[in-house]
Formats: structure tokens, sequence, C-alpha cells
């Protein structure tokens, strides 16, 4: 490594309780021509010892750890590593992600969040009507499915019944109306497009809506009901399976499951009865269980039973969903979280929603204010009148304009002035999508785009000026980057590119990555020995596994269950316990029961 020259002043500047002194701008320490002051010091020291208790000792050990530290990176630098296409694109994606939060209005989003909080803690039942139209539809088509939805929306302030409207010839669009007549069933916050929420929590409870527009197209919805949030449950169940191609008919599946149901009230263990008889396989071997849920992540009726019961430990009676009948046991309930537990998830899907624009226009008027943003309108007159000429210049250009106005000053905010040759030349290179419009309106709506683009490209490339804690941040990117490539290119490519070194590490150790023997198998649980011994007479008789089930199974659906596949050496803990011959096994009892095997090979 090359000889850096280094400057260390930082002893004196300490107060004698060896907290940091607020001076601010003194140089503590200089590697070759980068100068680290004392506040920029502070902040990288304090947020990596966040807990510790601040001595010399502690500032003199990091300040050797800081230094070593901007050593390698100068190296790096040194060596082009931050000249490299590589290292560029990625420190640019990561300034692209960094500066997010600076580029909109945090006021607002704070606000939004809040909202979305207490929205959160109650949730609506709603049914709508949809008419659909494309964002970039015509403003005839636009204005079509406007006046017909507001027409649907008359026939029902005048009388008729919604869901007789919205079922009708000509009523919703929405392809689901078929089967749930416009009901949306309950919801919360973030589980419909914001336009929709917003429209849902700002009608009160029995009214209908104004019409309102989303990427969808225009609905009017009715708010039926609203109910304070559940919150969320975590629930055990059991689940016995009918029909869809399945041997077993409902009215079996019903026995099966009252026979079961029975067992649990009479002490019976829950978590042993659905190792042994639920048929929903992801949740069998872990006594039932299910994660966390909240409302709409189930069907609507396993949600009603589960948080219909009362307390921890409480068990329904059978009940049916689409999937077949269930019990279920209430295991663990835990009402809407606080701000502070949801703040984070909050933030993350208001800035994925349509919320997040609305920080974004905010900020930017905001900025117009801060920068004395000016436009001069009347400078666009040349331009509507070339663009209404030439009938190219959708998505090619414009027709012929005077130099003497392409020279002219459009936009000016701060010391920025942007002519109408800068604006002409963004028409020329954008692609229009809205055909629909007029020439004139294209063109002011492009203008505010561009205005948009260029405030918040000035905006980002002045952030470092504007917040120091960016800037910070942007310098441990830029160094943290360098300091990786610099240890690959070192260290750890050094001992990739040892093939000899990596050939002898795979003949060492291959044996530990073979796949475990594998059998192909039917398990039969049963039981007791009495019935174990008349399924083993059926299975040399060459009965099938279906013919086995009716015979042994037809006073009770509780006599046999079989689980039929290929498994691995510890995959089946009974298959572990037997020989691996083919062949019908000896019977091993097992949770009160007995288990045997049919191995096929």
């Amino acid at each position: 490594m090359k000889a850096f020259r280094i400057l260390f002043v930082f002893v004196a500047c300490l107060a004698l309780n060896y907290s940091f002194a607020q001076t601010g701008k003194d140089v503590i320490l200089t590697v070759e021509d980068e100068k680290i002051i004392r506040e920029d010091f502070e902040s990288i020291f304090k947020k990596n010892n966040r807990d510790s208790i601040i001595t010399k000792a502690s500032l003199d050990e990091y300040m050797d750890l800081f230094i070593n530290f901007k050593l390698k990176v100068r190296e790096a630098v040194e060596m082009g590593l931050d000249t490299s296409i590589s290292f560029n694109r990625e420190l640019k994606g990561y300034r692209k992600q960094l500066s997010r939060p600076y580029l909109i209005d945090q006021e607002l989003l704070d606000a939004l969040m809040m909202e979305a909080y207490e929205r959160k803690k109650k949730e609506l039942r709603a049914s709508h009507i949809l008419i659909n139209c494309d964002l970039n539809a015509s403003p005839a088509d636009t204005m079509a499915a406007f006046e017909r939805i507001v027409d649907l929306r008359n026939r029902i302030v005048a009388g008729e019944n919604f869901t007789d409207v919205a079922t009708s010839k000509g009523g919703s669009q929405d392809p689901s109306v078929r089967d749930n007549k416009g009901d949306l069933g309950y919801f919360s916050a973030f589980q419909m497009v914001y336009p929709f929420e917003e429209a849902a929590f700002t009608t009160p409870v029995g009214e209908i809506s104004a019409p309102v527009r989303t990427r969808y197209g225009y609905h009017i919805l009715k708010v039926t009901d609203a109910r304070p949030a559940r919150g969320e449950i975590r629930t055990a169940h059991i689940m016995i399976r009918y029909g869809d191609n399945k041997s077993t008919l409902k009215s079996d599946a019903l026995l099966k499951a009252n026979e079961i149901h029975e067992i649990l009230m009479n002490g019976g263990d829950f978590s042993e009865m659905a190792a042994k008889y639920s048929e929903d396989n992801s949740t069998a071997k872990r006594g039932g269980e299910l994660p966390w849920f909240g409302t709409g992540k189930m069907v609507e009726a396993f949600e009603n039973e589960a948080f219909a019961l009362e307390n921890d430990g409480d068990i329904s009676k059978p009940f049916e969903t689409s999937y077949g009948f269930h019990i279920v046991k209430r295991l663990e309930y835990r009402p809407v979280p606080t701000y502070k537990e949801l703040k984070s998830e909050i933030k993350n899907k208001v800035s994925r929603d349509a919320r997040a624009e609305m920080t974004k226009k905010s900020f930017l008027s905001k900025l117009e204010k801060e920068y004395d943003l000016q436009v001069q309108k009347k400078c666009l007159k040349p331009i509507y009148k070339a663009a209404m000429m030439d009938s190219a210049f959708l998505g090619q250009g414009l027709g012929p304009i005077k130099n003497k106005v392409l020279g002219k000053s459009l936009v000016s905010f701060v010391d920025q002035i942007r002519t109408v040759g800068d604006f002409v030349k963004h028409l020329e290179n954008t692609k229009v999508k809205n055909k629909q419009s007029s020439a004139e309106e294209i063109v002011d709506m492009q203008l505010d785009l561009y205005i948009e683009d260029e405030l918040m490209t000035y905006e980002d490339q002045h952030l470092e000026e504007k917040h120091r804690d960016f800037r910070l941040l942007m310098n441990e990117y830029h160094d943290g980057i360098l300091l990786f490539e610099l240890t690959d290119q070192k260290v750890w490519s050094k001992a990739v590119k040892d093939t000899i070194g990596l050939e002898s590490f795979y003949e060492a150790n291959k044996q530990k990555f073979m796949w475990k023997d594998r059998v192909d198998a039917v398990i039969f649980t049963v039981k007791d020995k009495t019935i174990g011994n008349k399924v083993k007479k059926l299975i040399a008789k060459g009965k099938s596994i279906e013919q086995i089930k009716k015979e042994i199974n037809k006073d009770t659906k509780l006599n046999l269950s079989t689980e039929i596949g290929v498994f691995e050496k510890g995959e089946q803990e009974i298959l572990d316990q037997l020989e691996w011959e083919t062949g019908v096994s000896k019977m091993i009892e097992k949770d009160g029961q007995q288990v045997f095997v049919n191995i096929n090979e």
C-alpha cells in the first residue's frame, strides 16, 4: 500500500467528559487530500457506537479503525476502482434509492401514514359498480363512461336496489359481479386502490358515493357496514376434504369431521388429532397450526368461525368452506398493533400506492415557491401553431419555429433558465401516449411534465448541499462499495481462482452431498392391531387402497388412513424404524395407533 499522508488532530478538541464539542468545522483528520471535519466524524462514531459510553480510550480505538478504513478506501481510489463502470452504476443505483425520502413532502407523508393507520383500525363492507375506462382513453370515451356511471347512480338514488342495478343488463362491468353481486366483503386500508379506499372511508354507511375514478374505470360504491378491525388471530385446524376427484363423499367427510369433533370435546388432543386425520398436508405435521391472519386473508366462512371463538383454546364445531369441512382451534389473538409497531410497514405501503404521487406533487408545489418558478406561457403560442400545423408532431417533431423564438426564456427558477428551444427538444424526444387530445392540450401537459422533471433534477443534484445527513450517507455508500471491491480483488477472488485448492476441496467433501436412500411406499395408520391384520389380509389379496379403505372405514372413518409417496431417509419417522425391504412390514405403535408400511420399491 502506498504511504499516504495522514494528519490526526483530535485529543485537544475533547471536553473533560469526552463528549463532542460543538465547534463543528474543525478538521480532525486528513488522508491525502480528503479532510474529515469534527461533526462528520461525530456522526459516524455515534452511528456505529449507539449504546457505548464515550471515553478517550473508545475514541482512540475507533480512530485507529477509521484511519485504516480510510487508507483502504484511498488505496481503492489510487487503483482507479472509483472510475469503473460497475462502481458508478452501483453507486448511482443506491443514490436513486437513498434520495427518494428527500424528494417528497415529508409532512404530508406523515399525515397520510397516520390517516392510513386510523383506517387500519376499522373495516368497511361495500358493494360497487364498475364501468371500465382506460386511463388513456379519449376524452369522448372517458365522458361516455362517466355519463354511464352517473346514470346508474341516479337510478339507485331514485329508489332502485343497488344489487339489482349492479347485476342488470348494462350494469357493472366487473366480471366478479356474476358471483358476488357487487359485494366486495370487508376490507381496510391498503386492501383497495387508494382512490377507491378514499371514497369508501369518506362515504357514510348506507350512502352511495359520488363517481370515483381509478385505473380500472369509474366506480360508485355503497358502504353497507363498518366495524372495528378484528385484529389478527392464530389458529390450528383439522380439514377433511371431499369431492374434486377425491374418493371421499361429502356425507362421509361430514361424518368423519363430527367423529373427530366428538373426540375433541371429550378431551382429545387437538395436535394429535390433526396429525392423524387432517387432510391439509401443509399443516397436519404441525398439529394443524396456521400462520397469523386477519380480514381478507382467508375465505370469509373460515374467518368468521375463527374470529367467533372468544378465548384461546376454544374449538369450533365442524363447518364447511369451499375446501371441505374444518374444525378450528383458537391459539392466540392480538388486536391492531400500535402506530409505532406498524409505522415501517405503513411507510412502505404508502410509498407504493397513489399516496406517493400526492407527496411528490405537494413537494413540487413547495419547490416552485422556494425556487420562485416563472413560466412565460405567452412563448407557447408559436409552439401551439407549429404543433397544429404539423401532423407529424405526435411523436416525430414540430413544424418550423423562428430562431429568435427558440432563444426566448420559457421557464426560470433560482439561477436556471430553460428556453423555448430546450422545451422543443424535449417535445421532439418525447413519445406522446394520449393521441386523442388536441395539440394544444398535449403541449400544455408536456410543459407541466418538463417543468416537473427539471425541478426534480435540480433538487436531486443539490441534495448533498441541502442535507448533511444525505451527504454523509452517500459518502458511506461510496466508501463501502470501494472497500468491498478492494477486498474482493485482494482477498476473496484470489481464493476463488485457486483451482487446485478448489478441486482438492471438492474431492474431499463430495460424499457429504449425496442423495439419501429413498423408498416408494404406502404408510398405513390403523386404530389397533386387529384392524391392522385385516388390512394386511386385504393387501395380500391384491385389493386396491380405495377398496381397502372402503371396507375398513365402513363403520367409522377413524379406522384407517394412508399416505402414499416416495420418502427419503429421515423424512418419515416410521420408515426409519424399519428394515427397508419390499413387502409389508411389522406393526409399530405410534400415538396410540398402529402403523405399518408396504414398500413397493
